[in-house]
């Protein structure tokens, strides 16, 4: 009698065996299956991670150098000060610049 429960548990074992084989072949298959086509959607985040540069780039422009910042300012200032030139100065201004009384 023990002999007969034994070798129906070692079937039942072999049974599982074998649908287990056979889920992870199917698996193994699924796999190989879907690295030959690209993905689709937004990737996972643990994904998106690893692929992230680990130093982030900077956008726009560089910063401006000591050098950079000299020649900028007196560039503007030539500039402002030919506008104040061609526009005649202060005594070319509104004498009544602002707001207007009421009444």
């Amino acid at each position: 009698m023990a002999n007969a429960a034994m070798e129906q548990a070692l079937g039942m074992l072999i049974e599982e065996r074998d649908r287990l084989d056979q889920a992870i072949r199917l698996l193994q298959g699924g796999e190989a299956e879907q690295a030959s086509r690209p993905r689709r959607g937004r990737p996972p985040k643990a994904a998106a991670q690893k692929a992230a540069p680990k130093t982030k780039k900077r956008r726009g422009r560089p910063p401006m150098t000591a050098e950079e910042k000299k020649a900028a300012s007196e560039r503007m200032k030539k500039y402002w000060a030919e506008r104040k030139k061609a526009k005649g100065g202060k005594a070319a201004k509104k004498a009544g610049k602002g707001r207007k009384k009421k009444g």
